[in-house]
């Protein structure tokens, strides 16, 4: 019989409030939310709602890649194929944001580019909730999920919150990946933020200040140890 899809169910049935799935579904409730407010809005609105998007995605994935993936190689027999599509579609998603965020936001190329991150966003979270999830809760008791879900959330509070396609998808480079990229990231998100607050010349000044920070982390995404580790099909 196959494991019943997380959608289903109930907080207690997947280990309680604290429970990894609990926690991921969470998320992808949010997710939902937000693909909502993003195709219904325009400009600021838009540009911030994309910034909010990339808040959650972003350290979401990181922490599945550092923290659940790992566990599901090592407790499931299909582990290594089931993570390694779920990873692909996590770098086709870095891959597209990156460009994304050199478009106009209300440009016609960036809503057909975000049409595809979205039907990804979406495809992604159904590999999770209807086949990963489920095959993990199969072997794993609630009060272990339990555990995973408070280090699924350390990491998850600490991760990147934007596309960094060149570096790995695996342990150890995204680990080692996420002690320089963090920090910029979440300036930037800052910064970004502020830019769509402040009058003229102080929101130019945040945006060049951002831009500056992208350059860095474009270039500290190139060192070859953040590229140890992954899997050469998700491979910029």
């Amino acid at each position: 019989m196959m494991p019943r899809s997380l959608a289903g169910q109930s907080e207690a049935e997947l280990g309680g409030g604290h429970s990894v799935l609990v926690l991921q579904r969470r998320d992808h409730r949010a997710l939902d939310a937000l693909l909502a407010r993003i195709d219904g809005s325009s400009g600021d609105e838009r540009a911030g709602a994309l910034t909010d998007l990339c808040r959650l995605v972003f350290p979401h994935a990181f922490a599945e890649e550092a923290v659940l993936w790992p566990v599901l190689r090592r407790v499931l027999p299909d582990g290594h194929e089931l993570t390694l599509r779920v990873e692909q579609e996590h770098q086709e998603i870095n891959e597209l944001f990156t460009v994304l965020e050199t478009l106009e936001v209300d440009g016609t190329e960036h809503h057909r580019l975000f049409t595809r991150i979205e039907q990804l966003l979406r495809a992604d979270v159904r590999d999770e909730e209807d086949e990963l999830l489920p095959k993990l809760q199969t072997v794993m008791e609630p009060q272990a999920l339990r555990r995973l879900g408070w280090a699924w959330q350390v990491v998850r509070s600490t991760a990147p919150t934007r596309p960094h396609p060149v570096v790995a998808r695996r342990l150890p480079g995204n680990a080692l990946a996420a002690l320089p990229l963090a920090p910029i990231d979440r300036s930037r998100d800052r910064l970004d933020r502020a830019a769509r607050r402040v009058p003229g010349r102080w929101a130019a000044g945040c945006r060049t200040a951002s831009r500056a920070l992208a350059t860095a982390a474009g270039a500290i995404e190139h060192l070859p140890p953040l590229r140890r580790g992954e899997h050469p099909s998700t491979r910029a």
